[in-house]
């Protein structure tokens, strides 16, 4: 019985599949106000391995997560849901304010400044990802920045 679980641990570390073929780097969210209904998660995606999608994510504090995408219609800027982001081998994807990003609603707690919190990202081939994510300022447009005027 011992051998077993070693090999099977063995094989479990030394497998490809074991691990994930996608990076997450800053990882960040902006604060929200107390009762708030929704926010957002911003990050950067990296993909080593062969092609891939982000399919799915989740997280402890919203009920859903979703990868959406903002765009311009005519002026008028609109979010909806993507089922499925594709990664292309070393070409990074930025997932920043005014494009994609993930929106979290069903807030289960207020994000505040200084917090973290972890999000799980599922990929169509890749294993998935936990990533924690740090919590900066209302208004931000990026990890310790502030919107232009603030």
């Amino acid at each position: 019985m011992l051998k077993f679980v070693v090999l099977a641990a063995a094989l479990a570390t030394a497998s490809p599949a074991a691990g994930s073929a996608v990076q997450v780097q800053d990882g960040w969210a902006r604060a929200t106000a107390a009762g708030a209904p929704s926010g957002a998660i911003y990050l950067t995606l990296t993909d080593t391995g062969a092609a891939d999608q982000l399919v799915g994510v989740s997280t402890p504090v919203a009920a859903t997560a979703e990868v959406h995408e903002t765009t311009n219609d005519n002026g008028v800027m609109r979010m909806r849901p993507v089922k499925a982001l594709a990664l292309t081998p070393g070409q990074p994807v930025t997932l920043k304010p005014g494009g994609y990003h993930i929106m979290l609603m069903g807030m289960k707690q207020q994000l505040k400044p200084g917090d973290s919190f972890p999000v799980t990202l599922t990929f169509q081939h890749s294993a998935p990802v936990t990533a924690t994510i740090t919590v900066t300022k209302a208004g931000a447009m990026g990890p310790g920045m502030k919107m232009p005027g603030m």
